[in-house]
């Protein structure tokens, strides 16, 4: 079970990260006017790695189960809780209220807790 929890947390990392790089392109930067160009091509790609970031933790949650290591799997868990913890936070005081992006953050760090 433990495991399978583990993975969970994984696959819904990939499709909020999935999500937050899709609708950052076609949502926020679609409609953004960021003066010199060369700022908006940074802000494009700071934007985009931080889902890259967030679907390599999905990734290690998914392959956790796989390791041997209990101290691999510590850390996995560890680091995947605090980066989509603080994430979560910061999307929560951003939006305000209830908002899919850090209540599908919060779900990650509460099952991959749950899993440990």
């Amino acid at each position: 079970m433990r495991d399978l929890m583990l993975q969970a947390a994984g696959i819904i990392a990939i499709g909020i990260s999935l999500a937050h790089g899709v609708l950052g392109e076609t949502k926020v930067f679609a409609r953004a006017t960021v003066e010199p160009p060369r700022l908006r091509l940074l802000l494009r790609l700071v934007w985009q790695a931080g889902t890259i970031a967030w679907i390599a933790g999905g990734v290690l949650l998914l392959a956790t189960p796989a390791m041997a290591s209990d101290a691999a799997r510590h850390w996995i868990v560890v680091t995947s809780a605090v980066v989509f913890g603080c994430a979560a936070v910061a999307n929560a005081i951003a939006t305000r209220g209830p908002h899919l992006g850090w209540i599908g953050m919060s779900a990650v760090v509460a099952l991959a807790v749950a899993a440990y």
